[in-house]
């Protein structure tokens, strides 16, 4: 299952990398505003900053509760995080490595999307073969109090069992962090 997730978030970074526009509730995508980056220390932490502006922000910069979200790893490696989703809660997986959050089609659903009605926009590649994505763009991904708006998503026809939190919500956080079991977005 591990496997399918990892293969699944290669081939969603693959597609999406070329992608020029995208489809659904918007007609095209929101410029970047700044850029991610990622690195580990000695221990094998990594953490993604965003740049704000030229300057890069400070992984030593003082918490806030207000703005500070900590997730603990799950028995299974991965961190979870509990989102609303243009006002839906959905529950999904941080996936540093997917370069936009994925949904599952029954997520996608659920938050009113009408899958069908979306082109497809490319394949992402699986453990069990290429599968049709479909891009739209998300209003809201909120995590206890942390929204990002405007977040290009993709739904992924396979089944993946759960979404995944990718680098379209990440990479506009002021930056992600894990030390041994907590990861902290700010």
């Amino acid at each position: 299952m591990i496997g399918r997730f990892l293969t699944l978030a290669a081939g969603i970074a693959v597609v999406s990398i070329g992608m020029a526009g995208i489809a659904g509730r918007s007609t095209s995508m929101a410029d970047a505003q700044g850029s991610a980056d990622s690195s580990s220390d000695d221990n094998g932490n990594w953490t993604t900053q965003r740049s704000k502006g030229g300057t890069w922000s400070s992984a030593s910069s003082p918490k806030s509760s207000g703005g500070t979200v900590r997730l603990d790893r799950s028995g299974d490696s991965h961190f979870y995080a509990d989102t609303e989703v243009d006002g839906t809660n959905i529950r999904m997986m941080v996936d540093s490595g997917a370069s936009i959050v994925a949904l599952t089609r029954d997520d996608a659903e659920s938050i009113g999307i009408d899958v069908d009605r979306l082109p497809i926009s490319g394949t992402a590649r699986t453990a069990g073969g290429d599968v049709p994505m479909r891009t739209v763009m998300l209003d809201s991904v909120e995590i206890d109090g942390i929204e990002v708006r405007r977040v290009e998503a993709a739904v992924v026809d396979a089944d993946m069992g759960v979404s995944l939190l990718g680098q379209s919500f990440l990479s506009k956080l002021a930056a992600v962090n894990v030390e041994g079991d907590t990861m902290t977005l700010r």
